[in-house]
């Protein structure tokens, strides 16, 4: 899968425990969302044009592994589902070993600007969605499609 971001741990990232702390992988997975963005046409100007933004509706983070300060770290994507509206999405945050770092699970809307509604995803960026594939449930990653709780037996 190639990269849709890629970065370094910064050092005011890193925690009291000397790794990267836990707030920070769900602003690497924000900032994955905006690359995706950019990448399928809804950068800055794109949104203006189309008069769609997106709005992060749910998120599921799995903490998996430990980065550190000036750490190489990417993020892919896999697209699970999506409708005329609505993406759900899985990134996979890595370091620079390709070693699996945490996941993060989202469901994203698009929304009218100005309005704050939920609309259609313009067609080049439904066009440019359908470059990366779609996973079937029989093969989503592990982490998706859980839920949190206590297991009671």
């Amino acid at each position: 899968m190639k990269a849709l971001m890629k970065t370094r741990v910064l050092p005011e990232w890193v925690d009291y425990n000397g790794h990267l702390n836990d707030a920070e992988y769900a602003r690497l997975f924000s900032l994955a969302v905006e690359a995706l963005l950019d990448h399928v046409g809804l950068d800055e100007v794109g949104r203006r044009e189309n008069g769609v933004t997106v709005y992060t509706l749910e998120t599921h983070l799995c903490y998996l592994g430990q980065a550190y300060e000036g750490q190489e770290l990417s993020v892919t994507l896999e697209v699970l589902d999506r409708d005329s509206k609505r993406l759900h999405v899985f990134f996979r945050l890595r370091d620079e070993h390709g070693q699996l770092l945490a996941t993060s699970e989202q469901m994203l809307m698009a929304m009218a600007l100005g309005g704050g509604r939920p609309t259609a995803l313009p067609a080049g960026v439904n066009a440019t969605l359908e470059g990366f594939g779609q996973t079937v449930p029989e093969q989503w990653p592990e982490q998706a499609g859980r839920r949190i709780g206590i297991r009671r037996h």
